[in-house]
């Protein structure tokens, strides 16, 4: 039976800093953000904008009635999520319409959650082959003002929607993964902003990549030279490429200059976003998918997803037929045009905005965000949500 991803959604706030204007206020080189991490622009969330929201108006551009009925599974992987016990898959399903007669779970594996998720949904579609599984990776991404990760920050979401028969991409049957239990990347239950050992993770990365690669081509036999590009988790652009040159000489020039140029395609998006933890790989894939127009249908697109802690897993996909059609190119086009870009004045000051933390009645200004589906604050310690739509 073919599965794989049907449709796929994006969604990121309508706000952004300018990496050089924030190097500049950090009395840093704007090249060491640019070029030297690869990002060029940081999506800033306003408090009206949460992982719940986030999900929800990314999964809200690909699902039409069928598919609100046909859904039976929803899973959402975050590592930002907004209760200890709730799910954020339940809080958007009266936002989406949903039929009730489904599961509702999220998963925590750092940014290795939604491929958890995908990989799930694999397996229910293959035990129920009529219905249809929503995954969404969901994350605003937090270090901290003038922290060494603040430019790895970012906000936003990808939701697929995964189903027999896929009109986008068909994940193919072997995969490999790896886990370890390391300390390269954590945020503990009491702190708002994570802790990193950055030189320690981009080491673990790269190692957990090589592993993953080796046992992938043991398992599968093919070779680099199949692949027409690889698509990276990236929490920051560069980290990506490292990995990708690590194996590079298992092929030929052509070959070479081929996953080097999709590469530099795939990471389009992500250096406007940043960092969004378990949506950072799709994101990667949607935008290698949107704005490369030579990928010819049948094409194999490697996927590397990598979760702190650790694991990680490689897997891949054959692109099908048509595959353009199920895309909402302009959609995402319009959404980066009508971003509004902020002063690093004004994205400290909405960093340290929070919502009552004993969860007394908070009101916010719902009108000033462009965004279909809104938190419109809390009242008896229960999150408000509005979709402007119903």
């Amino acid at each position: 039976m073919n599965i794989g991803i049907d449709k796929m959604g994006f969604y990121s706030p309508h706000l952004y800093v300018d990496m050089n204007e924030l190097a500049i206020s950090r009395d840093v080189d704007p090249g060491k953000f640019t070029v030297g991490i690869g990002q060029e622009k940081m999506a800033v969330a306003p408090l009206t904008q949460d992982p719940v929201s986030l999900a929800a108006n990314a999964a809200l551009e690909i699902l039409d009635e069928t598919d609100q009925e046909k859904i039976d599974l929803v899973i959402v992987g975050t590592e930002s999520g907004v209760d200890h016990s709730k799910s954020i898959a339940t809080y958007i399903h009266p936002l989406l319409g949903l039929n009730p007669q489904a599961r509702a779970f999220e998963i925590k594996q750092a940014c290795y959650g939604a491929t958890a998720g995908l990989q799930m949904a694999k397996g229910h579609i293959a035990l129920h082959p009529d219905s249809k599984v929503l995954v969404i990776g969901t994350d605003i991404a937090r270090y901290g003002l003038r922290s060494s990760g603040e430019v790895t920050q970012g906000a936003g979401a990808v939701a697929m929607l995964i189903s027999r028969e896929p009109r986008v991409l068909r994940l193919e049957e072997h995969h490999a993964y790896h886990t370890e239990d390391i300390m390269d990347f954590w945020r503990p239950t009491y702190a708002e902003n994570a802790f990193v050992d950055g030189k320690f993770s981009n080491e673990q990365y790269i190692s957990f990549f090589n592993r993953v690669w080796e046992q992938y081509k043991a398992a599968s036999h093919l070779k680099l030279a199949e692949y027409e590009a690889i698509c990276f988790h990236m929490p920051y652009t560069k980290m990506g490429l490292k990995a990708l040159r690590t194996i590079l000489e298992e092929t030929d020039e052509a070959n070479r200059d081929r996953l080097l140029a999709n590469y530099e395609v795939s990471k389009t998006f992500n250096k406007n976003i940043g960092n969004i933890y378990t949506a950072s790989l799709y994101l990667s894939l949607l935008s290698l998918l949107e704005n490369q127009e030579g990928l010819p249908a049948g094409a194999r697109i490697g996927m590397y997803s990598y979760g702190s802690g650790a694991v990680g897993e490689f897997f891949s996909g054959i692109l099908q037929p048509d595959y353009q059609k199920q895309l909402h190119i302009q959609r995402h086009a319009d959404l980066f045009a009508s971003r509004k870009e902020i002063s690093v004045t004004e994205y400290e000051e909405i960093f340290q905005q929070m919502l009552p933390a004993d969860g007394s009645k908070a009101d916010l200004a719902i009108n000033e965000d462009p965004a279909d589906i809104v938190l419109a604050g809390i009242e008896h310690h229960v999150r408000q949500y509005v979709n402007k739509k119903q």
